[in-house]
């Protein structure tokens, strides 16, 4: 697994003094048809995991900071592929149009909730139109003070949790603007968005178990073959050929395992024909986990919104544990399988117990036990931004490792399709 993922994507001591207090994450955006369409892209103050804490001057610094890292040393399309980034933008960038990012057309500037449409922020808006930007006005509420913004906006997002007006609603839909709810929270909810005109969403309803009901005949088989996949690779010493075996039974499976060994990712001279040949080249670890990443996108629409960050997740347990002479592989799946209950929509302890792990594995994923558990406890912790205490040096090389293991996420996602 380390060894196709980036590791220089970052400098650690380029990052500004407030950087280190805070962490970055991104939110994924669907469309109705739970489509993963778009990320936001945040930093939260590890005193407040639901947003940054930051007065309006370290604001624009982190903004700044978090931009330049996304879009100059990384790059839009390896942090999300294809996806649009939505980026927050501080009274002072609206401002000044010459400080946003990069790439108009794939980014989203969402104008705060306590901006107003005065003169001086309407005319730069324009300008940022002009630019190629689109526009998004972030927990909107129409007011006589806001009411001017609507001019030079996109798309609206609305609180999902606060009271709505059906007549602004009707407005919003009247100029032929989007309209995207956030804290979506539950499918209840997802589902009387849509129906009002919605066509975008946030928030978390996709990981109730009871999105996950159409395909079942299908989503069965990729679940028997799931566990039989991990049954195998947490064997003492998988064997190739049983591996393969398995594999095999999944043409598609079968055919983009061998397009990946044949990617330009490993400078393999000649043309890689055969599973088995296949399987030689990446290692057994490599295959089974691309196998898992395949296998789980395919089990439904709201598996796929969450794999993402599960194998962010799991991505940097891999990388800290090899940092700390742990086991880097074990730590991957350690990652990846504390989220798989979500993703299947099956009790965790009922999955584990299905796949008859090792007791160290079943430690660490249920009670976060051991070494491996307290790491994968400090990788939750810090998606929480619950990192009050730690020390700088700690976040920044966690927000690191986050950055990192997100561009390995999409590289993997991209190679089969999905990002």
């Amino acid at each position: 697994m380390a060894a196709d993922c980036p590791t220089n994507m970052i400098d650690p001591s380029s990052s500004g003094s407030h950087l280190q207090n805070y962490c970055i994450a991104l939110q994924p955006i669907c469309d109705a048809d739970l489509k993963h369409v778009a990320d936001e892209l945040l930093y939260r103050d590890s005193a407040n995991a639901s947003s940054a804490s930051l007065t309006e001057a370290q604001a624009v610094e982190a903004t700044a900071r978090v931009c330049n890292i996304a879009f100059y040393e990384i790059g839009a399309r390896q942090l999300v592929g294809d996806r649009k980034l939505f980026v927050n933008a501080p009274r002072e960038w609206l401002l000044q149009p010459e400080l946003l990012p990069p790439e108009p057309d794939r980014v989203v500037i969402e104008v705060l909730e306590t901006v107003v449409g005065d003169e001086q922020v309407l005319a730069s808006l324009h300008q940022i139109r002009d630019m190629g930007f689109q526009i998004a006005l972030d927990d909107f509420v129409l007011t006589e003070a806001t009411r001017p913004l609507l001019d030079v906006a996109h798309i609206i997002k609305v609180d999902a949790l606060e009271p709505l007006d059906p007549a602004a609603v009707d407005l919003y839909r009247s100029r032929g603007l989007r309209l995207l709810a956030e804290k979506v929270e539950d499918m209840e909810s997802f589902e009387r968005f849509k129906s009002m005109g919605f066509s975008l969403f946030q928030g978390y309803f996709y990981a109730r178990a009871q999105v996950r009901d159409q395909g079942a005949g299908h989503r069965s088989n990729n679940h028997a073959a799931l566990v039989h996949l991990l049954v195998e690779l947490q064997r003492g010493e998988p064997k190739i050929r049983d591996i393969e075996r398995v594999i095999a039974q999944d043409a598609s499976l079968t055919f983009l395992l061998l397009r990946y060994a044949n990617s330009a990712m490993f400078h393999y001279k000649g043309a890689i024909k055969t599973l088995f040949q296949a399987l030689q080249l990446l290692g057994l670890k490599r295959a089974g986990s691309l196998a898992l990443t395949m296998l789980l996108a395919n089990h439904g629409p709201a598996c796929m919104l969450m794999l993402s960050r599960a194998l962010t997740r799991a991505a940097m347990c891999e990388r800290l544990a090899d940092a700390k002479g742990l086991d880097g592989d074990v730590a991957f799946f350690v990652g990846i399988l504390s989220m798989m209950g979500e993703m299947l929509g099956q009790s965790l302890p009922e999955l584990l117990q299905e796949l008859k792990l090792s007791k160290e594995i079943e430690l660490a994923v249920m009670e976060r036990q051991g070494e491996l558990g307290q790491l994968l406890e400090a990788v939750e912790t810090f998606e929480a931004a619950r990192m009050a205490g730690w020390p700088p040096e700690r976040v920044e090389r966690f927000n690191r490792t986050w950055f990192q293991s997100q561009v390995w996420s999409t590289q993997i996602l991209s190679m089969i399709g999905q990002a």
